[in-house]
């Protein structure tokens, strides 16, 4: 598994932000002083307890810029609440040789699409200067295989043939996760590689996952905690989470940093 920085930019922090009321709850019943809150209730009550010594993590609100359902249940496993705002960008257009730098600029892209979005759909572009501060969490995940860099699969074909490579041999996750404070402008992301190793897949196993149509909209077609694919999975070097799509460490390390 390797792991590295490679993106520290800070945003000017004069740029004025955007009230984030209009992004999507992640469950349609939250208040909005729950959403509000994005450190766990128990994480609270335990820093509250101590009286000197230490810096209590102040309440901020946390957006994630992805509709990835592992991803969401990843966030929420860590304790946290959050809304959601997706960016429209054209994946596609943008290349790089590395599969490391692609999933940091692809995180990049996304994030400054979801706050362009933000600014034009919000009425009121000053927060309050007291106001918490907002977290932008922005990721991309793509899979490597003999070198090449694999994203979503363009049609079954593609799937079957991904899943078929993977059959007894081997394939690795490239994540970024890009974490921006939106009232400092400050910007950091990392990036994390798991090397996952396979027993032979039969293909009855590949058609299932083929007609259920999930492997088609996930990096590579790769998803090692399907029910399916779980007994086919030989080792992991690495974390099940960043193959997932978001990295728990990462994710953990970066918003406490962007405070």
């Amino acid at each position: 598994m390797g792991s590295g920085v490679v993106l520290w930019k800070s945003l000017s922090p004069n740029r004025p932000g955007p009230d984030f009321s209009h992004s999507q709850p992640t469950t349609p019943d939250h208040s909005s002083l729950s959403v509000s809150l994005a450190l766990p209730s128990c994480l609270l009550s335990v820093l509250s307890s101590f009286h000197g010594g230490m810096d209590v993590i102040p309440p901020f609100k946390l957006i994630l810029g992805s509709a990835s359902s592992s991803r969401r249940k990843i966030l929420k496993e860590m304790g946290y609440e959050f809304t959601i705002s997706t960016a429209d960008i054209d994946e596609k257009s943008i290349r790089k040789e590395k599969p490391e730098d692609l999933v940091m600029t692809l995180a990049e892209a996304k994030a400054d699409a979801i706050i362009a979005n933000l600014r034009t759909t919000t009425m009121n572009n000053q927060q309050d200067k007291d106001e918490e501060p907002t977290i932008l969490v922005a990721t991309d995940t793509v899979v490597v295989y003999e070198g090449a860099i694999r994203e979503k699969p363009a049609g079954k074909e593609e799937a079957r043939e991904f899943i078929k490579g993977y059959s007894g041999g081997h394939a690795a996750t490239v994540g970024s996760v890009l974490v921006t404070n939106l009232k400092t402008g400050f910007r950091k992301g990392e990036w994390d590689r798991v090397e996952i190793y396979f027993h032979e897949i039969p293909d009855e196993v590949i058609e299932k996952l083929i007609e259920e149509g999930i492997v088609l909209r996930v990096a590579g077609g790769l998803i090692i905690e399907h029910p399916l694919v779980l007994p086919y999975i030989k080792e992991v070097v690495g974390t099940t989470d960043s193959v997932m799509g978001l990295s728990k460490a990462l994710t953990k390390k970066l918003i406490e940093e962007a405070l």
